[in-house]
């Protein structure tokens, strides 16, 4: 961990989330997200395999769960979601409250990264994912502040990195009152005022 990334709690975004899925009914699983590959079934599938990666790769549990790459294939969502879910969310929060978790090198999606930036790219999977989440089931979204403004700073700083096309789409614009969640939500490369009949 370097001077310039310091650590956060991931346990009050973690918490919005595990209410937003635990918001999600059977009925919109089939549903359309602004992840214009998967439907809400396969976000949940998604968060449940980063949810594990990510808690590993703090917790230096290196594997199965931190070699294989989200692109692999279609997540697909276990029966025991409900249940899982919530419980792997609260276990990712506690391998990051671990200093130790942002010091050193770590794995994620086959990636080897440093420990600190593997914390920024969970905490921006977390909040932009949340984002996606909410939108694609008509739910409210409040982020963690303090989430929120650490996933907008990354976002930020990677506007300019010529492996931003790997990860993100181009960024869409937003207006100059556009509020901080909007302008991370266009940094990340999706469209603000998507809705599920965009």
């Amino acid at each position: 961990m370097t001077d310039t990334t310091p650590t956060l709690d991931l346990g009050p975004q973690t918490a919005v989330l595990a209410r937003l899925a635990e918001g999600v009914t059977d009925e919109q699983l089939a549903d359309p997200t602004p992840c214009p590959e998967y439907a809400v079934r396969h976000l949940l599938g998604h968060l449940a395999g980063l949810t594990v990666a990510f808690r590993d790769a703090g917790r230096k549990d290196l594997g199965v769960t931190t070699d294989t790459s989200p692109d692999s294939a279609l997540p697909a969502l276990a029966p025991g979601w409900r249940e899982e879910l919530p419980k792997v969310l609260a276990e990712l929060a506690g391998a990051w409250r671990d200093p130790a978790a942002w010091t050193g090198m770590t794995r994620a999606g086959g990636v080897d990264l440093p420990g600190g930036i593997a914390g920024l790219v969970a905490v921006d999977e977390l909040v932009i994912h949340g984002w996606d989440l909410a939108r694609a089931t008509g739910q409210a979204y409040s982020p963690d502040p303090a989430a929120l403004r650490t996933c907008h700073d990354f976002l930020a700083a990677a506007v300019d990195d010529p492996g931003r096309g790997e990860i993100f789409g181009p960024v869409v614009p937003v207006g100059p009152d556009a509020s901080l969640l909007d302008r991370a939500v266009g940094l990340s490369g999706r469209d603000p005022g998507w809705t599920p009949r965009s």
